[in-house]
């Protein structure tokens, strides 16, 4: 068992249970006793709570997030040491993680990407704007509130832009599917790099899949720095070509060509969701990308928000200052990545140059003199257009290929052709054109009885947009659908509106509080249940008050409240007397033959016996309560003594 199990950290914090593993710390649920609620404290590993290296970076992560307060960033509540224990305390997630929930959905659609990927982008400019560079973005980073808010988590490898320092691969910091390629080169990153990991992350989000796989994180490093993914309509088909623009510009391997700023990837999100023709615009990019000095230099003139400034005298010198200082072991490893860069460089140079030979010199002959004839545009055009063109119609092969529904293109226009458009065709190539069916229609399921959270996710999941409203009801669970409007079976386009009627549970009566004080506990309950009411608690509290009766309620008598409201008692509890002894002495009356003797404390025989004359004088114990008590002594019938004596 884990031996922070049960400790309470600063007198507040009671450690609960482990809910995560990182690569430095450990997260812990627990409970603050102070603002009675939950939440996960991360703590540093023992192994590097004795590294100063390491301890020094656990406190620049504390730094760095506690200065990020967003609705998409797990929210950061105290940064404190117990002892030897250094600690975070941060916002306690009910969710899943975004990788997660890519597991169990597979590819989402269009609406749940662009929905999710704006939340990540608010998140990310929020952190840029203060200077902060996450560094690992990626699903598992990611958590999924029940909602559907999404927030950024994890900034165990933030570093504030000022703090930055160059890294070899070997020490890059961060998951290598997601990773940027200055960060797999190592070099000196900004904010972009960040927008690069978002890109994969929507890529993911589009395809289900991975840009880049590879058999080792060498392997798949090297395709982040010297390739381009194809493109996410290649694996799922009616992507939006906004929505891929946009995925593929965060993922250009060029600093100049991709977004400069989370604030400009979240305006064209914007604009692709209020218009889906919206075209992004991405400059043209080699296949095989070359990064240079110059490019490695790009990353220094951007600040933290994507504006670009002057370099000065300084900045152009630190290559040269730089290179002076570098130790062999570094010198060596660049040998290393200069080296693998080369080799891929050669090899695509030669397949360019046969692909060239064959296709441009064609040195196996060929009828110089033949026409060339490309595929025209079609996309955008309806069969019957091209029917009536016969430019078209009677030069070309025009098949009609799948009809599939599309948001943003009407009914009977081409939304693609296979070749594309000014493609060189071979003799009797046929081109193949898919047509849009237009929006799809969506039948409404049947909501009652789920929980709302999870069928507002899955409204959103299908391009839907729920609107909560609140009813009570005797029938339906607290927090349940109770109907839809429309109502389930209704045909609707994407975009529409759906109402989820959600249960608030049975509407709540008022009542009026019963007086129960001097009743039994018993009776006591029974009247409180017959008002409406329910028992609560019933604490004894020593008092002279008749034993096990009520002495007080918690809410006062002819108080309205709601029904079923719980009443706290408190029973009276008679505390143990105080027993005091004494002893009284007394002569026996002069009396022929015996004398018959009874002595009484407060009307109670405590003695009683038969004596003669000649006894004299006789001394009895008696026992009482501490105070006053009457003490009476008969003789023969006859009361001899009577007087208040103290105990």
């Amino acid at each position: 068992m884990n031996k922070l199990i049960g400790q309470m950290l600063d007198g507040r914090y009671e450690i609960l249970e482990v809910i995560g593993t990182g690569g430095m710390a450990v997260v812990y649920k627990a409970k603050c006793h102070r603002l009675n609620r939950y939440v996960a404290i991360k703590v540093l590993k023992e192994e590097y709570a004795r590294d100063s290296e390491f301890r020094q970076r656990f406190h620049d992560e504390s730094q760095s997030v506690a200065m990020l307060s967003h609705p998409n960033i797990v929210a950061v509540y105290d940064v404190s040491r117990s002892g030897s224990i250094d600690y975070i305390v941060m916002e306690l997630i009910e969710g899943i993680t975004l990788k997660e929930y890519l597991a169990r959905r597979g590819p989402l659609s269009w609406q749940e990407v662009t929905f999710f990927s704006m939340q990540i982008a608010k998140a990310l400019e929020h952190a840029h704007s203060r200077g902060i560079i996450h560094r690992d973005i990626k699903p598992q980073n990611i958590m999924l509130l029940r909602d559907g808010t999404l927030k950024v988590a994890d900034f165990g490898i933030a570093r504030h832009m000022a703090q930055q320092k160059t890294e070899n691969i070997s020490e890059a910091i961060g998951s290598v599917h997601y990773v940027s390629p200055e960060q797999a080169r190592g070099s000196h990153i900004d904010n972009r790099a960040d927008l690069y990991s978002f890109g994969v992350v929507m890529y993911e989000m589009l395809t289900g899949r991975l840009p880049f796989e590879g058999d080792s994180a060498i392997s798949v490093a090297v395709q982040h720095i010297n390739s381009i993914p194809l493109p996410p309509s290649d694996f799922v088909p009616n992507i939006p070509a906004a929505l891929e623009g946009i995925t593929m510009k965060a993922m250009c391997p060029s600093l100049s060509k991709r977004y400069a700023s989370a604030g400009q990837m979240y305006a064209d999100l914007e604009r692709f969701k209020n218009d889906p023709a919206f075209k992004v615009e991405i400059p043209p990019d080699d296949a095989q990308h070359s990064y240079t000095e110059q490019e490695a230099d790009a990353t220094r003139k951007l600040t933290n928000t994507g504006e670009m400034r002057e370099n000065g005298r300084n900045a152009r010198t630190r290559p040269a200052q730089r290179e002076g200082r570098e130790s062999p072991e570094r010198q060596r490893s660049s040998v290393k990545a200069t080296l693998i860069f080369s080799v891929v460089s050669v090899a695509v140079f030669i397949v360019g140059a046969i692909y060239f030979m064959i296709s441009v010199i064609n040195p196996f002959g060929g009828d110089e003199d033949a026409e060339v004839l490309k595929a025209p545009p079609l996309v955008g055009k309806t069969m019957e257009e091209i029917k009536a063109d016969p430019e078209i119609w009677d030069v070309y092969d025009i098949r009609e290929g799948e009809l599939v529904y599309d948001e943003s293109v009407p009914a009977g226009n081409i939304i693609s052709q296979d070749p594309v458009a000014d493609h060189v065709l071979k003799e009797g190539q046929a081109i193949v054109v898919t047509i849009s069916r237009g929006p799809k229609t969506i039948t409404l399921e049947d909501y009652a009885g789920q929980e709302y959270r999870q069928a507002d996710i899955e409204l959103r999941r299908l391009g839907l947009i729920p609107i909560i409203q609140y009813e009570n009801d005797e029938d339906s669970e607290k927090d349940n659908v109770i109907r839809t409007e429309p109502a389930a079976g209704t045909e609707l386009n994407s975009g529409d509106n759906v109402v989820l009627v959600v249960s608030e549970g049975p509407e709540l009566k008022e009542v009026v509080v019963p007086d129960v004080t001097t009743m039994t506990l018993a009776k006591a309950e029974e009247t409180l249940r017959g008002a409406g009411l329910t028992p609560g608690t019933a604490t004894a509290v020593d008092s002279d008050k008749p034993d096990g009766t009520v002495i007080f309620q918690a809410i006062p008598a002819k108080s309205k409240v709601e029904e079923n409201t719980v009443v706290d008692l408190q029973i009276s509890r008679n505390p143990e007397p105080v027993m005091k002894s004494k002893t009284k002495t007394f002569t026996i009356i002069e009396a022929e033959g015996e004398v018959q003797v009874e002595v009484k404390v407060d009307g109670e025989t405590q003695y009683k016996a038969t004596h003669l004359t000649e006894d004299g004088e006789i001394l009895v114990p008696l026992v009482a309560e501490e105070g006053r008590h009457t003490i009476r002594i008969i003789q023969n019938g006859e009361t001899t003594y009577e007087a208040n004596e103290e105990f």
